[in-house]
């Protein structure tokens, strides 16, 4: 890590984002990074039928050097589900009483006179006993009356179930995701 004195005191460049080389080496040298060397020819494996070990095209300036390669990385979301007690629900029984009202046919006897004429079929029923006398004769009415009798039945039987029912659920989140940009010269996609 460098001050802010020493940064600030670095030797100036433009400010149009293209390094020339020999401002790199400018900053290599006050900054005093090692092994910084300059390569003045075709970047190529074979020269001219000479085969040459590849070395690194760069070197790693933020941690420990590796190869010549840099790893992008990033976030992935993996959303699965997991079942959890929501509530319970329980049957429970309990009373009401209902007023009902029904009609029920009844019957009732009532009393009729009936007149019938003395003939010779019942002249001996009519003169049967004294001429003349006060006589009282009774009859037995009878009528029908509701009578209510109530008795349990059972109706029917009722058990709790359960039902598995699917719906959509959206998930927001923030994934992260590393980008590799590239110091290339002007017009140049700088996002790799």
């Amino acid at each position: 890590a460098h001050d802010k004195a020493r940064i600030k005191d670095a030797p100036g460049v433009e400010a149009d984002g293209e390094l020339s080389e020999a401002e790199e080496a400018t900053l290599y040298e006050y900054y005093g990074i090692a092994g910084y060397s300059q390569y003045d020819g075709p970047d190529h494996d074979t020269l001219a039928g000479y085969e040459r070990p590849r070395e690194p095209v760069g070197r790693d300036t933020s941690g420990p050097t590796t190869d010549d390669a840099m790893t992008r990385s990033e976030e992935q979301l993996h959303v699965g589900t997991r079942s959890q007690e929501v509530g319970k629900a329980r049957l429970r029984k309990y009373i009401v009483t209902e007023h009902v009202t029904t009609t029920v046919p009844v019957q009732r006897e009532e009393v009729r006179i009936e007149r019938e004429p003395i003939t010779d079929a019942n002249v001996g029923d009519a003169l049967d006993g004294p001429a003349l006398s006060e006589e009282e004769h009774e009859v037995t009415l009878r009528a029908e009356t509701p009578v209510v009798e109530k008795d349990v039945v059972a109706k029917e039987r009722v058990r709790l179930d359960k039902d598995t029912v699917t719906e959509e659920v959206q998930v927001d989140e923030s994934v992260r995701k590393e980008q590799i940009e590239t110091d290339a010269g002007p017009g140049a996609d700088r996002r790799l």
